[in-house]
């Protein structure tokens, strides 16, 4: 009988997650970034029926980069267990550091797991408090760490370029135009150091807005107002000119309704 070949556990595990990692780095990335009112979420997505970005429950948000099947899979799950928490005790008691510990463990166990293959996805769980000290981002690489993010965080594609670029400029005190802008930048940046310009129909964006009446702080960022959004500092620039011609600005009466609830009911 042959020897069977041994591998040490060492090199195994570090074989497991640079599988997972190349598999994470062929995604288009995703940003998300505080900003004055809340949180918001960027992601370079032409679809319109596979998102990135979910929302889990009242202040909750998901984002996710990989294989979608794998990361779909632990949405579904994740909106569940915060229905069920939520039904079971109270709905103040669904908590993003609850629902990290929970994506943790599952990722954790499929990663030590020698019977399947690590999971190709990597996960940012956002929770929008009363005030911006408030709030909690948690970022979940492929095997189960837990990493507390603070202002900004990329996940995909070439995150640590991008996730430079935010932390030098990111402020807490933005608008959500100044913060979109900034999201979009980044993710315009290729390894090279180059840049490429992204226009609303490849984006995918949404937020976590703490000034929302209602209970659901989370909302899709769509159409017109999307492209209002991008287009500002143009805008503001041309209303400039025209006023120093002695010329009155035009009121902008383009339909403001862009934005709609998330799919997702919890």
């Amino acid at each position: 009988m042959s020897t069977p070949f041994y591998v040490s556990p060492q090199q195994a595990m570090a074989d497991r997650a640079e599988y997972a990692r190349k598999g994470i780095a062929r995604g288009r990335s995703v940003v998300v970034l505080q900003y004055a009112d809340g949180i918001v979420f960027v992601a370079e997505n032409p679809s319109r029926a596979l998102h990135k970005v979910s929302e889990i429950y009242d202040r909750i948000a998901f984002a996710a980069v990989g294989k979608y099947n794998e990361f779909e899979n632990l949405r579904i799950g994740g909106v569940r267990y915060a229905d069920l928490r939520g039904y079971t005790y109270d709905r103040d008691d669904v908590t993003a550091r609850g629902l990290a510990n929970v994506y943790a463990q599952t990722l954790g166990t499929i990663f030590s797991s020698a019977g399947e293959k690590p999971y190709e996805v990597e996960l940012i769980v956002a929770e929008v408090g009363a005030a911006p000290q408030d709030d909690q981002i948690y970022r979940l690489p492929h095997d189960g760490s837990i990493v507390d993010e603070h202002g900004s965080v990329a996940v995909g594609g070439n995150s640590d370029q991008i996730g430079s670029h935010l932390g030098e400029r990111q402020r807490d005190d933005m608008t959500l135009g100044e913060a979109l802008r900034l999201a979009v930048e980044a993710l315009g940046r290729d390894g090279n150091g180059g840049g490429r310009t992204l226009t609303a129909d490849q984006l995918e964006v949404a937020v976590l807005d703490r000034t929302r009446p209602q209970q659901r702080k989370f909302k899709r960022v769509l159409g017109g107002q999307l492209a209002r959004l991008l287009e500002e500092p143009a805008a503001a620039s041309a209303t400039a000119g025209d006023e120093a011609g002695g010329k009155p600005g035009t009121a902008d009466r383009s339909d403001a309704s862009g934005t709609s609830d998330a799919d997702e009911a919890p």
